[in-house]
């Protein structure tokens, strides 16, 4: 399949369960796009502190992450940002940025619950992952620029990766900056995430 330029810059958050699809799909737009970056939120906890969900200081890892993605963004990147992202507020911050005009858009990477246990058995030997994300999912918002993504199956991948890919190609798609406004500002999104996370 031979891609097709994305229409404006995009900051792309995708959200999910581990082991639902979000890697895969992060490497496939970055491999199509010439001006797509991928940021990877558990190799940034790993590169700075050899550590998964929660490391010892998420609100830095999470700055981090803002400051690479606005990089990216002034640089003349689309960001991808490959996060589970189960909180709204943690949502919200990955997707506000000080970076004009940028077309915002929560992926929601989704597959069934029977495929969930089963990739996570084949990788951790019990579904304990899965019961844990559960507990702390929360559904997206009302505001956000949200695009479902299912993948239960090669099929299915290949399927909402050509919708997605038709969005983003698109100049005339629902989630253009101008429709949608930052439900807090820079600074009010950051307090909060920082309370929320209990930064120092």
């Amino acid at each position: 399949m031979t891609a097709v330029a994305a229409k404006g810059q995009w900051n792309i958050v995708l959200s999910g369960y581990p082991r639902a699809g979000k890697t895969k799909l992060a490497k496939q737009l970055v491999s199509d796009h010439q001006y797509f970056a991928r940021i990877g939120v558990d190799e940034l906890r790993t590169m700075f502190f050899s550590e998964c969900y929660p490391c010892r200081d998420e609100y830095m890892t999470y700055s981090m992450i803002a400051e690479t993605r606005d990089a990216l963004l002034r640089l003349g990147y689309s960001a991808v940002i490959d996060s589970t992202a189960p909180f709204n507020v943690t949502r919200q911050f990955l997707l506000t940025t000080r970076v004009k005009p940028i077309n915002p858009l929560l992926v929601i990477v989704t597959v069934d619950k029977p495929v969930l246990v089963e990739r996570t058995m084949e990788t951790h030997g019990d579904e304990d992952q899965v019961v844990a994300y559960e507990k702390r999912w929360e559904n997206p918002q009302e505001g956000f620029p949200v695009f479902k993504f299912k993948s239960n199956n090669e099929e299915e991948f290949k399927d909402y990766y050509a919708r997605l890919q038709e969005l983003l190609q698109s100049e005339t798609h629902p989630y253009k900056p101008e429709f949608h406004s930052a439900l807090l500002s820079g600074n009010g999104i950051r307090k909060t995430l920082k309370s929320f996370l209990g930064g120092r």
